[in-house]
């Protein structure tokens, strides 16, 4: 009786094992803003480890659009490789590929040794030159919710409808198994949009970023989700409100336990009077993900 107990058990939980979906989880990073974010480092100055395909890192790039465009935030599930900097798009089924890289490559080798036994995912969305509060908009676009510019779509609509279309896709990384995306952090560079022609737009510049990582928090399902902030800097007189702006991005992670910033961005060189040379995102990344492990460090010693 009792080997027959055993055996009828067995079955049972073979048979609910197997009902059971199998799934893939996957640590999930936002990285948004502007330019910088976007990226204008030279795939031709990395150096062969990073000038490589990725295979553990899934990325889904939202194509950049203007305020009132309908393919804002089209995009593909690929493996990270150089590419997706400034130049990038993506037609929804099919990325094209630029010259040139941002932060993620660096981003997400670091990320790989902090999270080793961990598959790593990052939702990307950022375009050149975007401001958060719409007087600074003009024709890079804004990402303030309530704005409704041409057609009554900006860059915060192009942002949420990045995020639809990535979570649509329940495989990722097409291995036949139901992926499920766990949100870790927040990473965001921007602010350059804000600090160059309305004095206005670099004294709301905190209280825009406040409300945004907040709706951003949100969209993502966590209220404490950690954020990384990249301090902007000038390579001389090119943001005439670049010091109000600065000073709030300071401000605003003093007043946020869950959110740090990035201060290295003041010894990078530059390409041209508004982006980081080559070296400078690579560096960018590494700093990146140096500040989100310091800042989970320092929330788990509370």
């Amino acid at each position: 009786m009792k080997s027959l107990f055993c055996y009828l058990f067995l079955v049972i939980t073979t048979f609910l094992n197997a009902q059971e979906p199998v799934q893939d989880t996957f640590f999930l990073f936002f990285l948004g803003g502007q330019s910088n974010m976007e990226g204008y480092g030279y795939n031709e100055h990395l150096p062969d480890s990073l000038n490589k395909i990725q295979e553990d890192v899934l990325i889904f790039n939202g194509n950049a659009a203007a305020d009132g465009a309908k393919d804002g935030g089209l995009g593909n599930w690929s493996a990270l490789q150089p590419g997706y900097g400034v130049g990038f798009y993506s037609k929804g089924k099919k990325n094209i590929y630029s010259n040139r890289f941002g932060l993620e490559l660096t981003l997400a080798k670091f990320l790989k040794e902090q999270y080793s036994n961990r598959k790593i995912a990052f939702i990307k969305y950022a375009r050149g030159g975007s401001a958060l509060d719409s007087l600074s908009a003009r024709f890079f676009g804004s990402w303030a919710p309530g704005f409704k510019g041409k057609n009554g779509i900006n860059q915060y609509d192009h942002f949420q409808n990045t995020l639809k279309n990535a979570y649509k896709v329940k495989d990722i990384n097409g291995d036949g198994l139901k992926d499920v995306l766990i949100p870790k952090g927040i990473f965001w560079m921007q602010g350059e949009g804000d600090a160059e022609t309305v004095e206005s737009s670099a004294l709301d510049y905190e209280k825009n970023l406040s409300q945004l990582m907040h709706l951003i928090r949100l969209h993502l399902g966590n209220k404490g989700l950690p954020i990384v902030i990249g301090k902007i800097s000038d390579s001389g007189d090119t943001w005439p409100f670049g010091q109000i702006v600065m000073d709030a991005q300071e401000s605003y992670v003093k007043k946020d336990k869950n959110a740090t910033i990035v201060r290295d961005t003041e010894d990078y060189a530059y390409s041209d009077p508004w982006h980081y040379d080559s070296q400078g995102y690579i560096d960018l990344g590494i700093a990146f993900a140096n500040a989100y492990i310091q800042l989970l460090e320092n929330l788990r010693l509370e």
